[in-house]
């Protein structure tokens, strides 16, 4: 998978892929990912990148003379299955919008800014716009990673475990149950004792079980579903 990034920050971006999973991911040649900053195309001596909307208000828009260039000169070297725009108002990131975007093979991400980005860059580029919360951030430069993180880390061989992304929260629409490691004794606190019996179909019924109570005590909607 390939991952193209526009940023006007893209030091802010960089350090979450030179560590854990998404480093790995690159240096395994399972996922390349490379930031474009935005300022190159800016207009003027300053590079201007943003200037006042119409109609007044406060905060700054992303012009989009800037962008438009910069898409442009992406598309002309690949194809892209999906441009996506980070902003905090659109439809927000589930489990199975990034199990879909993890087949894919060329992805551009455009972080906003500022007030976000003129409306015609979205109306004429954007095929998926993707929200990490119902709040606001200053760019969208951590939300692109990560919308990265999750997608990345389900590509096949990036986890040491390729079944695990299987078990996590949210696959089915449940919550992942409760885990234990060792010792099975803490302070008085046991492991249930299920999951010490080698009953592999029985643990599995427990987990099972447990996944479903979190599920109706923390996140009821999720059932709704």
């Amino acid at each position: 998978m390939r991952v193209d990034i526009i940023t006007v920050e893209p030091d802010l971006i960089k350090s979450p892929f030179e560590n854990s999973m998404m480093k790995r991911a690159i240096e395994k040649g399972l996922a390349e990912v490379h930031f474009h900053n935005l300022r190159e195309y800016g207009i003027g001596n300053y590079r201007q990148v943003d200037d006042y909307q119409f109609g007044g208000g406060a905060g700054m828009v992303l012009m989009i003379k800037p962008i438009s260039e910069c898409i442009e000169k992406l598309l002309a070297e690949r194809d892209y299955d999906e441009i996506i725009y980070m902003t905090p108002d659109a439809k927000t990131l589930n489990q199975a919008t990034a199990n879909t975007l993890s087949l894919k093979e060329n992805i551009l991400i455009l972080t906003g800014h500022y007030k976000g980005v003129d409306q015609r860059i979205r109306d004429k580029y954007i095929t998926k716009e993707i929200s990490i919360g119902d709040y606001v951030l200053t760019g969208g430069e951590l939300a692109a990673a990560v919308l990265c993180d999750a997608v990345i880390r389900l590509i096949p061989g990036v986890l040491g475990d390729e079944t695990s992304a299987l078990t996590d929260s949210f696959q089915d629409n449940l919550l992942s149950p409760p885990v234990y490691t060792r010792p099975s004794e803490f302070d008085g606190m046991k492991v249930p004792d299920i999951l010490l019996s080698g009953n592999f179909p029985k643990i599995e019924e427990w987990r099972n079980e447990q996944a479903y109570k979190r599920t109706q005590e923390i996140r009821p909607d999720l059932l709704e579903d």
